[in-house]
């Protein structure tokens, strides 16, 4: 089996459009959350979300991959980008070698939308043009960026709802430590459109805290009333050890463990026993114990059934060990299909600097969340491994392991 290791992370989100920019982000515990009044014109119950700015690619893209890809694809390329030059793979090595792509994406509202008001108002799909078809499937994400970077490993996507972005490192993970690939380009990315959210708004999901948006994320707090959409995209390099040693790659971390699991039971109500296998596991896979782990991710989306079964599970398996745990969507909302993987890159960027980003806006627990050891304010520490949980509708789990990497 073939040890798998981190070269590369990029990221573009709602708290910074940059590894250095998301960094401070996480230090300070800025939050990216704002109010958009156009969702309140749309018709949104809470006009509440992560803010993130479209990038502009002309002149870095020709306009014909241009009107290949909507907007996550646009974020997914900035990220992917940012991590490939991290990891010191060039045009010549993505030629050369079978570089993969696995990326995590559960939808793509607006191409299909506007695209469908195109014909049902002007009656000739000719005029939608050859870019929609190309936008609209769950899988441009993945098919922009193997076009652009020419990638000619393994190319799928992942649709695993808000685990997606974890589940995509993970399989990333399985391929190259059965040998099947060497490097894989993992990720996850999110749409924030005004279409792309409103189905979560009609359930009541999401916060209305919209007199305060920065304060409207609460994971863990007992006055928690939702939460807040966000997206952007986030992108993992994956490296066989063997390889990355071989072309003198700095090495970020090592993934040792990725636990799943299904929850078998309702399609929106969370359980404890689906993440505890999903935990279990990944710590069976790592070979570690809980007490190795110095710090959780949690998946914790600020919603009440949600934050309170993770709690229980994370306290059923580290309540003995009690590592630091926060959740970074209390700063960036939560960004469904990317979260996964944008969370390895804030734990990882955690990891490398010495710190813990904080829970922000955690002020009271409640029964379940009394027992964690919650990161209120940034804790300047070092720690060694990390795991970050990721968990979506359909009882779909991600549990990942990181470990910092010592030369050996």
């Amino acid at each position: 089996m073939n040890r798998v290791v981190i070269t590369g992370i990029g990221i573009y989100s709602c708290i910074g459009k940059n590894l250095d920019e998301v960094k401070e982000s996480l230090m300070k515990g800025r939050s990216g959350i704002v109010m958009l009044p156009e969702r309140k014109e749309f018709g949104y119950r809470s006009a509440l979300t992560g803010f993130v700015e479209r990038p502009n690619l002309k002149g870095i893209l020709d306009r014909r991959s241009r009107i290949m890809m909507p907007e996550q694809a646009d974020y997914a390329f900035v990220s992917a980008k940012e991590a490939l030059t991290v990891a010191g793979i060039d045009e010549e090595m993505l030629d050369k070698r079978e570089i993969g792509l696995i990326f995590g994406n559960d939808s793509s509202a607006e191409p299909v939308i506007t695209g469908v008001d195109i014909v049902r108002a002007k009656k000739d799909t000719m005029l939608l043009g050859s870019g929609y078809v190309f936008q609209t499937m769950n899988s441009t994400v993945n098919m922009n960026l193997a076009t652009i970077f020419r990638t000619k490993g393994v190319n799928f996507t992942i649709s695993a709802a808000c685990a997606s972005g974890s589940h995509s490192i993970g399989l990333g993970y399985m391929f190259i430590k059965q040998g099947m690939q060497d490097c894989i380009i993992c990720g996850g990315a999110q749409e924030t459109n005004v279409y792309s959210m409103p189905y979560f708004d009609s359930i009541a999901a999401f916060s209305m805290r919209e007199d305060d948006p920065t304060k409207a994320s609460r994971p863990f707090d007992a006055s928690r009333d939702g939460l807040v959409p966000s997206g952007g995209a986030a992108t993992v390099i994956l490296e066989s050890l063997e390889s990355a040693q071989k072309r003198g790659a700095k090495i970020l971390g090592e993934v040792i463990g990725y636990g799943f699991s299904s929850n078998g039971s309702h399609i929106s109500n969370p359980t404890v026993e689906g993440p505890l296998r999903s935990l279990e596991r990944s710590l069976k896979d790592a070979g570690i114990q809980p007490g190795d782990v110095g710090y959780i991710n949690a998946h914790a989306t600020s919603t009440k059934a949600g934050d309170a079964s993770e709690a229980k599970a994370i306290m059923g398996i580290f309540g003995n060990s009690r590592p630091y745990v926060s959740s970074t969507k209390s700063m960036t909302g939560h960004e469904c299909w990317m979260a996964g993987a944008s969370e390895i890159v804030y734990s990882t960027l955690m990891m490398q600097n010495n710190f813990i980003a904080p829970n922000i806006n955690f002020e009271s627990p409640d029964e379940d969340s009394a027992g964690l050891n919650i990161a209120a304010e940034m804790v300047n520490t070092e720690f060694d491994t990390f795991l970050s949980n990721s968990f979506g509708f359909g009882g779909t789990n991600s549990s990942l392991i990181v470990r910092k990497w010592k030369g050996k």
